[in-house]
């Protein structure tokens, strides 16, 4: 615990690097930022479509949300320096029961900013002293429905429709910062995640929630340069820990760029193995040569020893780009990790840019057979844009296959929503918006027939801009 000294020290000295960062912002100059137009453009206003049209049946069985966040600013931004991982963030719904699209609404969590810019009085709840923005995932926690985003602000709990409830650390039992990709153990209900500040801070955090949705871990790992540990991954016995070379950027903060990582090649480049249960300071951490993950599909162990975890790699991150993400390349890898001999061998499972691996989540943390992923786009300026293409892997057979929704269309994360007992029987949900017609289609697949007819789509009349994370909510 630091000294009310050092605390005292500390906050003069952040009070300065802001108000720098200020004054040098307002001095920026206009620049196109291509996460404020096009796709991109924030949607204005919060809406409430009812009886949705629908192409196919949906099927009686899927009684549920699906639920999608991501950032949509409120009250204008200033381009040259905003940064599409800090938008407002905004959560999407389609409520689908009785083979019927009941209704679309969209609402924006109820951050503090949120709230003055709607005329509101503020969200009740604690928040946390750097943010209270939660715009990247919406997950179903302890049988509550709550957006996550990583690095400070708490969990933001949302009711059945979407309104802001409040700003709830899982009713005080959290005391450390949370992620927005908390891993569901199949075998006991708990969720774990790797969390961290968003600040040069020397440590992160194995937080651990209960079936119930009350946090019973909060374990320190000592790090150092504040790396950007955006999600985890969980095997039958542990928990993997992928410390990257993306840090804290005091250099992109002061220069007032609103989004303070960067590439940092000085940044050992590596991934920790952590037991479950296991004091942090046991971590055994297995050199990786420099990339980065912001996801990986699936972890586990191979029975020697050994741990297999397939990832999203990008080359690097953030190395030019301060709106948005940035790679040289982005493939599908498979990693296997020796803790003994503190190795990680990389290799190639497909070449093709991609992103937002889903699996059979009943598979978590144990060998599994088929990964879904999206296409992505890294156009000549290194930002990279969603493309059409949804691919199915099955790694057994060494096989990829490919759906395209067509020209002008953004495919979205597809999540797995389970039928029957295996890998393939169960619907695959997802967004596809369209470029040119201004809407946005939630569409369902069989995923044992992935490149056939889909087995319904809803018809959304509106744009529903590029975001992050959705899951399926049973009801």
């Amino acid at each position: 615990m630091a000294s009310a000294i050092e605390t005292a020290i500390r906050s003069v000295v952040e009070k300065g690097v802001v108000t720098i960062a200020d004054f040098n912002r307002k001095r920026m100059r206009n620049a196109d930022n291509p996460y404020l137009t096009g796709i991109h453009t924030p949607v204005e206003s919060e809406t409430l479509l009812e009886d949705l049209a629908v192409t196919g049946t949906i099927p009686a069985a899927l009684n549920g949300l699906y639920a999608r966040n991501g950032p949509n600013p409120i009250g204008g931004e200033q381009a040259a320096s905003y940064h599409w991982f800090l938008g407002d963030g905004m959560v999407h719904g389609i409520r689908l029961q009785g083979g019927r699209a009941l209704w679309y609404r969209n609402r924006w969590v109820r951050s503090s900013k949120v709230s003055e810019a709607l005329g509101e009085p503020p969200a009740p709840g604690t928040r946390h002293s750097r943010s209270d923005n939660a715009n990247t995932n919406v997950q179903a926690i302890g049988g509550r429905l709550f957006a996550l985003v990583e690095a400070g602000a708490n969990p933001v709990e949302l009711s059945a429709d979407l309104m802001t409830v409040a700003h709830n650390p899982f009713d005080g039992t959290l005391t450390v910062p949370y992620s927005a990709h908390p891993h569901f153990d199949p075998e006991t209900g708990e969720a774990h995640a790797i969390t961290y500040e968003g600040a040069p801070d020397g440590r992160v955090w194995h937080v651990v929630t209960g079936a119930d949705g009350k946090v019973t871990r909060e374990e320190p790992i000592a790090v150092s340069d504040g790396p950007s540990i955006h999600d985890c991954a969980i095997t039958a016995n542990n928990v993997l820990v992928f410390d990257l070379p993306v840090t804290f950027s005091i250099e992109r903060l002061i220069k007032g760029f609103r989004f303070p990582l960067g590439w940092n090649p000085k940044h050992p480049s590596r991934v920790g193995v952590l037991g479950k249960s296991a004091p942090g300071s046991s971590i055994v951490w297995c050199d990786v040569e420099p990339c980065y993950v912001f996801h990986p599909c699936n972890a586990y162990e191979t029975g020697d020893g050994r741990i297999i975890a397939d990832v999203i790699a990008h080359a690097d991150m953030f190395r030019s780009s301060t709106m948005g993400p940035d790679a040289q390349s982005i493939r599908f890898e498979r990693w296997t990790i020796d803790p003994a001999a503190r190795t990680v061998a990389r290799a190639v499972i497909d070449p093709e840019p991609q992103e937002f691996p889903r699996l059979d989540e009943r598979r978590t943390g144990k060998p599994y057979r088929y990964a879904r992923t999206v296409g992505v786009q890294v156009g000549p300026d290194l930002i990279a844009e969603g493309s059409s293409i949804l691919y199915c892997h099955d790694l057994e057979a060494g096989t990829r296959r490919s759906r395209d929704f067509g020209a002008a269309k953004v495919a979205g994360e597809f999540v797995f929503v389970p039928y029957g007992p295996g890998e393939q029987d169960g619907w695959l949900v997802g967004l596809v918006g369209d470029r040119v017609a201004d809407s946005c289609d939630l569409h369902i697949l069989d995923a044992a027939d992935f490149t056939g007819p889909p087995v319904a789509v809803v018809h959304i009349p509106l744009r529903i801009p590029p975001g992050f994370h959705g899951n399926w909510i049973p009801a």
